[in-house]
């Protein structure tokens, strides 16, 4: 699954650099340059981490990222600040509204891939591959094993990638339609009530008999991994 970026950037020239370069490197890029857009389109995509420049239409970069921050659903969302201004005090603005690193104009491609990279690894480690755990669940990507508080649990494949888009995101809510976007691809036909069995699958299989459900529902949104929010039934 390819890391997911928000590119949030109105000079068309740089826009098809980055993407470019971005694509050449594995990673899939939403685009625009928007700041009120790049909000909505947060929530909606899902980004593993969005590019926001400074100076972008309607909202200024460093408004979009003060309400990224604000929001829970983007709160712990990676972000790198894209921007000509160079000035200590503009640096030190943009990291304490919440940016994650700082690239001034202008700046290589493979600069700008490196400091992604370096972020995604320090704030999202799954995306590097090897463990990911959470809530006592660990998951191991090269061997395909999974275990929750050292017992061995047996996944189907779908269930194994859904557990890990969820370990890869946890406590993020995902509607059924992004569930199947992301785990059964965009140009794969199925019911979205085929997420309903695969999670009541993946839920019998890693909470047994009497542990804590770590998978939550929320009604009317969807579902995510969240062992600490109360749990809504739904029938």
């Amino acid at each position: 699954m390819k890391p997911k970026i928000l590119l949030v950037e109105d000079d068309a020239n740089l826009v098809e650099l980055v993407t470019y370069n971005l694509d050449k490197e594995g990673f899939d890029v939403v685009r625009t340059g928007d700041g009120e857009e790049a909000l909505v389109l947060a929530e909606e995509e899902k980004p593993d981490l969005v590019i926001l420049d400074w100076m972008i239409a309607n909202l200024s970069g460093i408004e979009v990222c003060r309400r990224l921050r604000r929001a829970p659903a983007t709160a712990g969302l990676p972000i790198v600040m894209l921007t000509a201004r160079a000035e200590e005090a503009d640096r030190i603005r943009g990291l304490e509204t919440g940016a994650d690193d700082y690239v001034t104009k202008p700046f290589s491609p493979r600069e700008l891939v490196a400091r992604i990279r370096a972020v995604l690894r320090r704030l999202r480690p799954a995306l590097s591959g090897g463990n990911l755990d959470y809530a006592g669940i660990t998951m191991d990507t090269s061997a395909h094993r999974v275990t929750r508080d050292g017992h061995q649990v047996a996944l189907g494949p779908t269930e194994f990638r859904l557990l890990r888009h969820f370990l890869e995101h946890p406590a993020r809510v995902f509607s059924r339609e992004q569930l199947l976007d992301a785990v059964w691809g965009r140009d794969v036909y199925v019911e979205q009530r085929t997420v309903d069995v695969h999670i009541r699958r993946l839920r019998k299989a890693i909470n047994g008999d009497d542990l804590p459900d770590v998978i939550r529902t929320v009604r009317s949104a969807g579902y995510a991994l969240d062992l600490e929010a109360p749990v809504e039934r739904v029938a």
